[in-house]
């Protein structure tokens, strides 16, 4: 893994979802969010799982290695990059409109995080740092990572926990 690239991809990718994300409006739920918002659970995407690999992915047409850019991206998943080790899809980095089985995404109070997952697990930002801090929603060998910035949700990231884990304390980003 390139930790430096990773680090800065991660930097990038925060800013420009501080940037781009907002708060969903008020009354909105679940049921009423459009059809187009998929969602990001603990086993993946619809039609890609944890544990993929990257020649699967490619042959089903879903994994797309010829684009410019920081690493390979999800047809059809423009807000979402996949994080793979050893060939294998560990981790999602999931923007809005992407959001969790329990409605959280990129905008999403961190009081909600709370109430949704109660058994979250703080992780600070390491001080003097310019990085998020963090709050991990285990479950069994899954999780969802949440970065923010102590007021909402800056971004999700769902795969396997111990990637997750690691991933927030290099300060890695998905490429």
């Amino acid at each position: 893994m390139k930790l430096r690239q990773f680090a800065f991809i991660a930097t990038l990718m925060t800013a420009a979802s501080i940037a781009g994300s907002g708060a969903p409006p008020p009354g909105s739920t679940p049921a009423n969010w459009p059809a187009t918002n998929e969602v990001v659970d603990l086993n993946g995407l619809r039609n890609i799982e944890f544990g993929d690999t990257e020649d699967e992915l490619t042959r089903r047409g879903i994994l797309r290695t010829d684009l410019d850019g920081c690493g390979p991206t999800l047809t059809g998943h423009d807000t979402v990059s996949p994080v793979f080790v050893e060939t294998k899809l560990v981790l999602l980095w999931a923007g809005d409109p992407m959001r969790t089985p329990e409605g959280i995404t990129a905008g999403s109070p961190v009081d909600q995080v709370w109430s949704r997952y109660p058994t979250v697990t703080r992780l600070p930002a390491p001080q003097g740092t310019h990085r998020l801090d963090g709050l991990l929603a285990r479950t069994g060998d899954r999780a969802y990572l949440f970065l923010h910035d102590g007021r909402t949700v800056q971004k999700t990231i769902a795969g396997y926990a111990d990637w997750a884990r690691r991933l927030f304390d290099e300060g890695a980003g998905p490429c």
